[in-house]
């Protein structure tokens, strides 16, 4: 056989050999993974923009409540992507944790349609105010179908874009160029089954009913879990590498333990790697030594102890991996204001648009869960527009292969979102004052928050997906996809926690910022709020990505040489000052 046409990311094929690139991968495989991810963004955000309209009017839950409850679980869906990330590395592999837990998200969806379809699951209809409320054992139903659903997304959001990349081979300049096209492609199909969640099915729910509104997506993921599997035979596959956590762990142990003992790094000292030409570390390639936060190599310090023992000597793989992992945290907290904006999409914006004009024409009213859609088809036609003219064009002028860093993407997404809160809060302050009686003022004020809110997703979130994919290193692909997904579930809790904040401060639900009553309400103040927040966050991230030393910017010390497992530095060269650097 042609070793040229084997892969050269370990990945394997279902009979458990090294994958083909001429019969496996590639665009042979990708369809059918994001097939997977359309049916899960399809039903996840058909729930979460109009679940807000189902707890107030259906539960009858306050507005405050129903869209801190909703940030909650948004919340605790992306958070759980750790979760699942961590399962796939360390033990179940990203096919099989997308396999299992879109098995799980399916059930969650068959709970809640039953929710949305039986009379006893919820409160009798409100006629005369005050409402009755829930039962116990109704609340309990509807949130243990909502919990499914998140651990569901969970498990499946931080493999499926890590499992679609793992089809293009690194090594090969060509699959290389399609991976990035990969991750573009990948982003239009989630803005796609978004776009279908709230026109289609925002439409069915409010026609007729939320048992059709809940069960066509539910019909949808059980399909996709049949598209899945039918790519089996198409697919790369990575061995589960074990727990990325452990390895963490044991770095810092060996590092403090020897810095306990006394251990010091300097220029003659011994660090340990195994022989072999791969790493200890299943599946992964040897990584080269780097002078970045230096008091980790301690870990890899040859002492007399016993070397298979991970807790007391590290190799030199295993503590570079850590470092990378490090890395990425400064990148990771500076871009989670952008979600606590974000989480505006499916409260206080649809809010809005429920108190607003929304005929189209004579006959047609569009639904206030479909008004996001102005955002979705943006990233439609944009991310298309980019891939096909803006790279190319770019690339002509920067030299580099995606036009701009992904670094750069990012901070376009960050400084977009600035004016994207800004004229939300203008657009809001005119409807108060000069529109306050409900349906008076045009739905499509509220075009421009959305168009710029969708235009930044497009940049930040392509960014970070390519970002924190390529950083990662080949046992933490997985942990790094669920590091930016988890920005979306911090940025929830800390908008609910915004909110609350808000709320206290300011005169609570009956006389403060935000009430029942938006007519009533200064939504604007909020919205003030979260542009200066964006504003800072926007300086602060500047700093970071000027100071990020990635993998094509690190100092690594290239005057190591492997002898009998041990790497050693030179004591003749001079090595950089690492100005600039964390």
């Amino acid at each position: 056989m042609d070793l040229s046409n084997l892969v050269s990311n370990h990945c394997v094929d279902q009979h458990g050999r090294i994958a083909d690139k001429r019969t496996t991968g590639g665009w042979k495989a990708s369809p059918f993974i994001i097939m997977n991810e359309v049916a899960e963004r399809l039903a996840f955000i058909a729930i979460a923009v109009h679940m807000v309209a189902y707890l107030v009017v259906e539960m009858h839950q306050s507005l405050p409540d129903a869209a801190t409850h909703i940030t909650d679980w948004i919340g605790a869906a992306y958070v759980l992507t750790l979760f699942g990330a961590f399962i796939a590395d360390a033990y179940l592999g990203r096919f099989r944790t997308i396999l299992v837990f879109s098995a799980i998200y399916a059930v969650g969806m068959i709970l809640l349609t039953l929710s949305a379809s039986i009379d006893k699951l919820r409160p009798e209809k409100c006629i005369v105010k005050p409402c009755k409320e829930a039962s116990q054992g109704q609340t309990t139903f509807l949130y243990g179908a909502l919990s499914l659903i998140a651990l569901g997304t969970g498990g499946i959001k931080p493999c499926v874009s890590s499992f679609g990349a793992d089809q293009f081979d690194e090594g090969d300049e060509k699959e290389v160029q399609k991976k990035f096209a990969f991750f573009n492609w990948f982003f239009f199909s989630i803005n796609m089954g978004a776009l279908l969640a709230i026109t289609l099915l925002v439409y069915v729910q409010d026609t007729i009913g939320w048992g059709w509104g809940f069960g066509i997506p539910t019909g949808a993921m059980l399909i996709s879990i049949i598209i899945l599997v039918a790519g089996v035979r198409y697919y790369r596959y990575q061995k589960p590498m074990g727990s990325p956590f452990t390895r963490f762990l044991q770095v810092m142990v060996a590092s403090i333990r020897n810095h306990l003992r006394g251990v010091s790094v300097v220029n003659k000292a011994y660090l340990y790697e195994v022989e072999t030409a791969q790493s200890d570390i299943i599946g992964t390639h040897k990584l080269p030594h780097t002078q970045q936060y230096r008091f980790l190599d301690k870990a890899a310090v040859i002492t007399e102890e016993e070397r298979s023992n991970r807790w007391h000597i590290c190799t030199v793989t295993q503590v570079e991996e850590f470092k990378s992992f490090i890395r990425l945290l400064p990148v990771w907290a500076s871009t989670i204001a952008f979600s606590v904006s974000f989480a505006q999409f499916t409260t206080f914006f649809i809010s809005q648009a429920n108190i607003m004009d929304r005929r189209l024409g004579s006959s047609f009213k569009i639904p206030a869960g479909s008004v996001p859609a102005f955002s979705a088809i943006n990233a439609l036609i944009l991310v298309p527009i980019y891939e096909k003219f803006m790279v190319p064009f770019l690339r002509k002028r920067t030299s580099h292969h995606r036009g701009i860093t992904s670094l750069q993407r990012m901070g376009v997404g960050l400084f977009m979102s600035i004016f994207a809160m800004a004229f939300a809060a203008l657009v809001e302050k005119k409807r108060r004052e000069h529109y306050s009686r409900p349906f008076n003022m045009s739905v499509f004020w509220l075009f421009p928050q959305f168009f710029l809110m969708g235009s930044a997703e497009v940049f930040t979130y392509v960014g970070q997906l390519e970002f924190f994919y390529d950083e990662a290193t080949d046992g933490t692909r997985s942990i790094g996809s669920a590091m930016f997904l988890s920005e979306v579930g911090i940025g929830s809790w800390l908008s609910s926690a915004l909110v609350k904040f808000v709320e206290a401060t300011s005169g609570g639900q009956d006389k403060g910022w935000l009430r029942n009553d938006l007519n009533k309400s200064k939504l604007d103040y909020f919205y003030w709020i979260l542009t200066g927040i964006n504003a800072l966050n926007f300086l602060i991230y500047l700093v970071v990505a000027v100071c990020h030393k990635g993998k094509g910017a690190l100092v690594r010390d290239e005057t190591i040489v492997e002898f009998s497992g041990v790497i050693t530095k030179s004591p003749n060269i001079a090595t950089d000052n690492h100005e600039g650097e964390f």
